[in-house]
């Protein structure tokens, strides 16, 4: 696990110098604590971060083949790489190392740009071929990794696994790019391939750069199959083949030369790792579970429950408020807004972790894989309720919504009933992004100022400015239930769920790893039909099916809570002078954006009890803190 950091210009004639590619380098220390390499050529040059987990003693990076051609900056695990590395032995290969980064080198020079689809798992690569004078950047299928470039107008590229790398260059401007402002705002995240700032983009999940003296191009190398494929007779063959491909997957992650754990919340999907690596011999496992002192917020006690069964060592740890302290050091390792609450357990359960443990395997993925968000059952309801004579009543429900006080309990059918009321008035075409949207139209035309809404692009319609028109058009190729699937994985997952993971283990230089999100497994459950996931209003029908052999029935069948923090009540009380103080109408009227007397009416609501406004401020002081450390003004 590393991070990496690149420049290049293919008509540079010398070689760029070791002092620049160490500024970069030295911003991702954190992703790298153990060693440093560069390499640089004629208009090119490569550096790598590295945390050790494979291969201690040989695996130093940036690596090359035999006669010194072709480079390798790589962040990530190649999971197959002892099956792969006999294969490319057997094919005449001579291998230096016992590093899974080798076997990037060598798949390259027998299969050229095919070589990506010979890898599985999370990855991030830098190859620079010097013959043909050609740099490839690629992302893994999923986007477990995350990699940034930008293009300068002497036609340097630079490139970088998080933001800062790049922006150590005077040359980068740092022009915000509004329409990911709002994107921000809306979905707590900045979906691929956009970034806060106009002139960087990410690299998108399962796509590949090239850069050459034809110049940039992008092109998809891994694509999931549209159309269900797989007919099963009956139940148990589905079953079956799922425990298997999980275990194998988690088999293949328990490869390490350093310690390793597990997160355990206590839901189904990370028990369920925890029940595989039990399977497969892997005890005393180490696992690791954060907690709330508000009871309807903490899942501690079914962590307990699992770590007992499975006899696990383990740790864990008590959130509480003052957790506010970290929010300009998480800034840091974020680069850019990022609006999920659950950062902040998110790092604190992987500090805790890493006191014991480098490599860390979790259970994300599962809900975008299997269908456990409500969201999916939301839309189900809506398309029930959208026939006649439901119609004419949906405006009825957010009038009745409007009557309920928001409760300082996580869900609850009273919090569930306002969410399911604001998305009833969305607009179709949102599908069920309606149930994840923060800030809808009807709230921009309050918030946004008349210099702001003259910036963006067709701001009446959310839809319209989303970069997901090519998604939108693949999930007509799926059932229902697959297509909303599919959205998730394509958008809500890779640009929220593990840019979160990421950088927040990353953060701690502990590497995580996701079983669930390994692309054969991937592959396997999307060829599976809709229904045997979200079977009638049961969410993952088919994986609580597959693990009741493993896990008790109180575990899988048990209300899924989520990975969140009691945010809305912090800010009514430990987090109000903060709010007050960067949502203070002095510092909103100094940019521009956004209209502070509708910020106030928010704020007063939410301090008020009269409405839940959490999302929306959060987002908001995150941006307004974010802005003055970018100095962004």
């Amino acid at each position: 696990m590393c991070g990496i950091a690149g420049i290049c210009n293919i008509n540079r004639k010398e070689p760029f110098s070791q002092e620049t590619i160490k500024k970069m380098t030295d911003t991702i220390i954190h992703r790298g604590p153990d060693d440093e390499g560069f390499y640089s050529g004629y208009g090119v040059a490569l550096g790598t971060r590295r945390l050790k987990i494979i291969d201690l003693v040989t695996g130093h990076q940036p690596l090359s083949n035999e006669n010194k051609k072709i480079w390798v900056s790589f962040n990530g695990e190649i999971y197959n790489f002892l099956e792969l590395r006999d294969e490319l032995i057997k094919k005449g290969h001579v291998f230096s190392t016992k590093s899974d980064t080798e076997t990037i080198v060598h798949s390259y020079e027998e299969y050229g740009e095919e070589f990506l689809e010979k890898l599985r798992g999370m990855f991030a690569i830098s190859l620079w071929d010097s013959e043909k004078r050609k740099l490839i950047l690629a992302r893994d299928r999923v986007g477990k990794k995350p990699l940034y470039y930008t293009l300068l107008n002497n036609g340097t590229l630079l490139f970088g696994s998080e933001i800062k790398t790049i922006l150590t260059s005077e040359e980068v401007k740092k022009d915000l790019d509004l329409n990911a402002l709002d994107l921000f705002l809306t979905l707590e995240y900045i979906p691929s391939p956009l970034s806060i700032f106009k002139y960087i983009k990410k690299l998108e999940p399962g796509h590949m750069l090239t850069f050459s003296k034809e110049g940039l191009k992008i092109k998809k190398y891994w694509k999931l199959n549209s159309l269900p494929e797989n007919e099963f007779e009956n139940l148990e063959d589905v079953k079956t083949k799922l425990v298997e491909i999980l275990k194998e997957s988690v088999r293949l992650r328990l490869i390490s030369d350093v310690p390793l754990g597990a997160f355990l919340s206590g839901g189904i999907d990370s028990s369920s790792v925890v029940a595989m690596m039990y399977q497969l011999g892997a005890y005393p496992i180490k696992t690791f579970s954060i907690g709330f002192k508000e009871s309807s917020y903490s899942e501690i006690e079914y962590a307990r429950k699992i770590s007992s069964l499975f006899h696990t060592d383990h740790e864990e740890f008590i959130l509480e408020p003052k957790a506010v302290e970290l929010i300009e050091k998480l800034i840091n390792f974020l680069d850019e807004p990022l609006g999920d609450f659950s950062i902040f357990p998110t790092y604190l359960v992987s500090k805790m972790a890493r006191k014991y443990v480098t490599v860390i395997l979790s259970g994300d993925g599962g809900d975008e894989l299997f269908g456990g968000y409500e969201h999916y059952v939301a839309q189900k309801i809506e398309s029930i309720t959208r026939k006649i004579p439901f119609k004419p009543f949906h405006k009825l429900f957010p009038f009745l919504s409007g009557f309920l006080p928001p409760t300082e309990l996580k869900k609850g059918l009273t919090n569930k009933f306002k969410r399911f009321s604001e998305g009833m008035n969305s607009d179709d075409e949102l599908r069920h992004f309606r149930w994840m949207i923060f800030l809808d139209s009807k709230l921009k035309e309050n918030l946004y100022t008349e210099r702001f809404k003259k910036e963006l692009v067709k701001i009446s319609k959310i839809y319209e400015t989303f970069p997901f028109s090519n998604v939108y058009k693949e999930m007509n190729n799926w059932d229902s239930v697959n297509g909303e699937l599919f959205l998730d994985f394509k958008t809500y997952l890779p640009d929220d769920i593990m840019v979160k993971v990421d950088r927040m283990s990353m953060a701690e230089s502990l590497e995580a790893r996701a079983p669930l999100l390994d692309h054969k497994l991937v592959e396997f459950v999307f060829s599976l039909k809709g229904n045997l996931k979200v079977k009638g209003l049961e969410t993952k029908w088919i994986f609580k099916k597959a693990m009741e052999k493993y896990l008790p029935k109180e575990i899988i069948y048990r209300q899924k809570e989520g990975f969140s923090i009691p945010i809305k009540n912090w800010l009514k009380n430990e987090l109000r002078d903060l709010m007050e103080e960067y949502l203070s109408e002095r510092r909103i009227t100094q940019e521009g954006f956004f209209n502070y007397n509708e910020i106030k009416r928010m704020k007063d609501e939410h301090i008020n009890g009269i409405e839940n406004h959490s999302h929306r401020l959060w987002a908001l002081l995150f941006y307004q803190y974010w802005k003055e450390k970018y100095l962004i003004l």
